[in-house]
């Protein structure tokens, strides 16, 4: 179609948002801010200190979405400065943590404990669950090479999920290393880039296809439901059966599992070392009180080792949730982290030791969406506004509730008693000021508690009956409405 041809989209055209850029109501909106705070009250009751960076920052400090001078978006959202330099919208909250340590130097002081949370951007293709801006709250410690300091990082998450509501047996964070893994590698010969990681690959959909799918993806290849064929990491069936062992020598206990992987993994110096680095951590664990239901040492985690450079770590839900389809679904991933001791060598080419714990706060509110537990919402109380020709009178009730501390407000519109009633229902508001003529002479206002309301309508089967029995409704004096009030808002909370 030439240009001439095109025509200007009309209004109701123009009415569309990007894919992945979610709109968010009050109840969404509200229950992200509690987890927002929630999460870093913890972070900060362990002393770490706030650091807030902007939400750009240079395209060429952006470390693995570097884009290039042919695709400068390239994974990330990137537009030219004034001076013609490229600069992009964060994709994680690490990228900042690193340029801002390298730009402090050595003034910053080290260890650097710091906590961050906000919007990331990322320029990948949604879907479900699957957005391009989306918030983290991360973790992060700067000059720390101990292994307690990866310890401390799991410990902190598992008591932040814990803070967020999360019983025993609903999540679990399970740890693995990459050294121990590098251990493995090497005793079954794996020494191409490409083979490590199409056993990594292969690893990663243990929980998916099982022991025999793996096997399958370890040896010549898998052909799926659909009869497309994926090439497997052509190990023979010994290395097969030998990086098998590895992956499923998880047990109930951290103790147990160390047990199993020195059998399995520990034959090479590097799984030696990758076996004693799992060893400390658990000691640390175990000093910081991490119950063993919260973290577990799971040598079938190997998403993110590819560039993290020692342990890894990585949060899981564990609820279910029904489809639609009537099938049982499991959550997921919610968070994770690791070591990443090249976190600032980037920039001044000195390797600084660095571990960090991440949590996706947009992904964690989706799921207790999902799982109906972000909360019942409660919206404002509302003055009902009877006097069309003098709406002063529900404007003053609404104020007067408001200074003592109530959220409320006046209906604003000129509709009857019924399509007001039904504006508060879909506020959620908890109760509802009614004050007409009848109630202007006495020097009263009647209030009606919605939610008694409904309870107690139930039970009523005829209009006549309701009216007479007037549910949840009573009336007080004025100067005791904001009393009464009040004490049905705290009833609801």
């Amino acid at each position: 179609m030439s240009t001439k041809d095109a025509r200007p989209l009309s209004g109701k055209d123009l009415a569309r948002k990007p894919r992945g850029f979610p709109d968010k109501r009050e109840a969404l909106i509200h229950a992200q801010a509690k987890l927002v705070e929630t999460v870093t009250g913890v972070y900060r009751q362990w002393g770490f200190e706030a650091l807030d960076t902007g939400a750009f920052e240079y395209a060429d400090a952006l470390g693995k979405f570097l884009p290039d001078s042919d695709r400068p978006n390239a994974g990330v959202f990137s537009l030219q400065d004034d001076d013609e330099q490229w600069m992009a919208l964060r994709y994680d909250l690490t990228a900042p943590l690193a340029r801002f340590v390298a730009e402090q130097g050595q003034g910053l002081g080290r260890p650097f404990r710091r906590y961050a949370a906000g919007p990331v951007w990322r320029n990948e293709k949604p879907g479900p669950g699957r957005f391009r801006e989306f918030w983290q709250c991360d973790a992060d410690t700067v000059g720390a090479p101990g292994l307690h300091a990866d310890a401390e990082m799991i410990a902190m998450g598992a008591e932040a999920l814990r803070a967020l509501g999360m019983k025993p047996g609903e999540f679990v964070i399970r740890v693995n290393t990459r050294r121990l893994l590098n251990g493995v590698l090497d005793g079954v010969g794996a020494t191409s880039g490409d083979t490590r990681l199409a056993i990594l690959r292969a690893l990663d959909k243990l929980d998916r296809l099982g022991a025999s799918g793996v096997a399958d993806l370890l040896g010549a290849g898998r052909k799926d439901e659909s009869g497309d064929f994926t090439k497997g990491a052509g190990l023979g069936a010994e290395e097969v059966k030998r990086v098998l062992a590895f992956a499923e020598a998880g047990a109930e206990t951290r103790a147990m599992t160390l047990a199993n992987l020195a059998k399995a993994a520990g034959s090479t110096e590097e799984g030696k070392a990758g076996l004693g680095e799992l060893e400390a951590i658990a000691l640390a664990l175990e000093a910081l009180g991490a119950p063993e239901d919260d973290v577990k040492i799971d040598p079938s985690v190997v998403r993110g080792l590819e560039y993290y450079t020692g342990p890894v770590f990585e949060a899981e839900l564990l609820r279910e949730v029904t489809g639609e389809d009537g099938k049982k679904y499991r959550i997921g991933s919610i968070g994770g982290g690791g070591r990443y001791d090249d976190l600032v060598a980037r920039f001044t080419g000195e390797t600084v030791p660095a571990t960090g714990f991440s949590i996706g706060i947009s992904r964690l509110a989706a799921a207790l969406a999902i799982l109906g537990e972000t909360g019942k919402l409660d919206g404002p109380v509302v003055v009902l506004n009877l006097d069309k020709d003098n709406p002063g009178i529900a404007l003053g009730l609404a104020a007067e509730l408001r200074r003592g501390g109530i959220r409320a407000e006046a209906y604003m519109g000129a509709s009857g008693m019924r399509p007001q009633m039904k504006y508060a229902d879909r506020r959620s508001s908890p109760a509802v000021v009614i004050v007409g003529t009848d109630e202007i002479e006495k020097g009263t206002v009647t209030i009606k508690d919605l939610e008694i309301g409904a309870q107690k309508a139930k039970a009523i089967f005829s209009n006549e009956e309701y009216r007479e029995a007037r549910p949840g409704q009573i009336e007080v004096p004025r100067a005791e409405m904001v009393e009464t009030v009040r004490r049905i808002v705290e009833a609801h909370a």
